[in-house]
């Protein structure tokens, strides 16, 4: 077994404590609000196990984060006052790896940034589910770059293409399915809404 640990991993532990300690949680907390073991919680805070993305939704719906939110909280910030004027270079960009599944998350804006924004790549075969209250307080945009996305937003289902947008509306449970042969590459932009 490799001691080599994964730094954005040790950064999503980081923040993952941060965020329940800020909310005055215990590990029991968060595990009943999250519906995530207590268990697995403090294997991701001990940076002994790398989240899945539907682990990843669980939490961040706990803490009224979004998945991007919680990500870009863990990578910091691009250097630079506050952030502006930064150049984030593609081959130096943190990526997220989801171990189940392989999809792969890169931020593109930064914590500080008014509009959340992520690069997906979600491999052939593979499905993303995220609980309704991981879009509680969101407007979002969903556009595919590459690929062919089936996207489920509650009851209902968008086929999309390359070029293809979907504006996501009230919070449902959401599931990004690549029922294809290759990747999909999508970008996921998310603004704040003043209500769920």
């Amino acid at each position: 077994m490799s001691n080599i640990v994964d730094p954005l991993v040790e950064r999503i532990a980081v923040r993952v404590r941060t965020e329940r300690e800020r909310r005055g949680w215990t590990l029991n907390g968060l595990a009943e609000a999250s519906g995530v073991s207590r268990a697995m919680i403090h294997r991701i805070e001990r940076g002994e196990s790398s989240p899945t993305a539907v682990v990843l939704g669980k939490l961040s719906a706990a803490f009224r984060l979004s998945v991007s939110s919680l990500l870009a909280l863990a990578e910091g910030e691009p250097q630079g006052p506050d952030g502006a004027g930064a150049v984030r270079r593609h081959d130096e960009a943190s990526e997220w790896r989801d171990p189940d599944t392989g999809y792969r998350r890169r931020q593109i804006t930064g914590p500080r940034f008014p509009v959340e924004t992520a690069e997906i790549r979600l491999p052939a075969g593979a499905r993303v589910s995220y609980p309704a209250a991981s879009f509680a307080f969101a407007r979002q945009v969903v556009w595919v770059l590459d690929g062919r996305l089936t996207f489920h937003e509650g009851a209902t289902v968008h086929d999309l293409g390359a070029g293809d947008t979907v504006e996501l509306g009230e919070p449902a449970p959401c599931t990004f399915a690549n029922d294809g042969d290759a990747e999909c590459r999508y970008v996921v932009i998310r603004a704040q809404a003043d209500r769920p």
